[in-house]
């Protein structure tokens, strides 16, 4: 009996210095997040714009904050103005988009009183080519790993985002032809548990310097997280968009325009 009056004390003793804690971050003001592209494919020419609006989040706040209640254009080089209709969930888009080569086109969102803008043109893209799959990659020399291969064209400066997709998981990454210059090169797929007659689609864009750096940045931040480039980042990396109205307060996120070859492969 003694016994277990000392354990009871003690259960008393340890629930009470139980304290509850307050973390007291230091929070900045929500911000607009725009992911804004047009692409066209070069293996059909057909091409959208999509733009995708949400706003910042509190650190320990989870889920995504839409914003459906923007109007959103993108005026080309003569003046031509697309309005964008909102598709639900923060989307606007148009399908089918007309994008011209060396024609600028300028993305325009109002929401809340205040304009953020950028202007870009479309970025060209060589094809991908073919697939080459290794079934002794990796650590364990028994995981399977693709690269989807491309000719980069001689003397000139060429920038390209690179995106493979599966079920099984994503790779993005971002290539400059500094080194490469007219030669073939590849993107690299490895994922774990890839197998026989998974299908994984590559996506090889063509960007600007720009969006290559802005990419670059946004890969190195999400090495070490599960979520990719398109989630919260620990540290705020400026886009090319502007607030006209208020230029303290800029947006994050891009506007790019580029051509994109898709290929699709089945592992063997």
């Amino acid at each position: 009996m003694k016994q277990m009056f000392m354990f009871f004390v003690l259960l008393t003793t340890l629930s009470s210095c139980e304290d509850v804690i307050d973390v007291d971050l230091n929070e900045s003001a929500p911000k607009l997040v725009v992911d804004a592209r047009i692409i066209k494919n070069i293996e059909n020419d057909d091409a959208f714009a999509r733009v995708k609006l949400s706003i910042t989040k509190p650190f320990f706040e989870t889920g995504t904050t839409h914003v459906n209640e923007a109007m959103v254009t993108i005026t080309d080089a003569n003046g031509i103005v697309y309005p964008l209709p909102n598709l639900g969930n923060g989307l606007y888009g148009l399908d089918p988009f007309i994008v011209e080569a060396n024609t600028s086109y300028t993305l325009e969102v109002d929401y809340e009183g205040e304009r953020y803008m950028a202007t870009e043109i479309l970025e060209p893209v060589v094809p991908l080519e073919f697939v080459e799959q290794r079934n002794d990659g990796g650590f364990s020399g028994e995981d399977i790993e693709l690269k989807a291969f491309f000719n980069d064209p001689p003397n000139e400066e060429n920038y390209y985002f690179f995106e493979g997709l599966s079920d099984r998981g994503d790779v993005y990454d971002t290539f400059n032809d500094e080194f490469f210059d007219g030669n073939r090169i590849f993107g690299f797929y490895s994922v774990e548990d890839l197998e026989t007659n998974d299908q994984v689609t590559f996506y090889l864009h063509g960007v600007d310097r720009n969006f290559y750096n802005f990419m670059f940045v946004l890969l190195q931040q999400s090495t070490d997280q599960s979520d990719g480039p398109f989630e919260t980042q620990p540290a705020t990396v400026r886009g090319n968009l502007v607030n006209t109205t208020t230029p303290d307060n800029f947006p994050l996120g891009y506007f790019r325009i580029s051509e994109v070859s898709i290929l699709t492969y089945t592992v063997q």
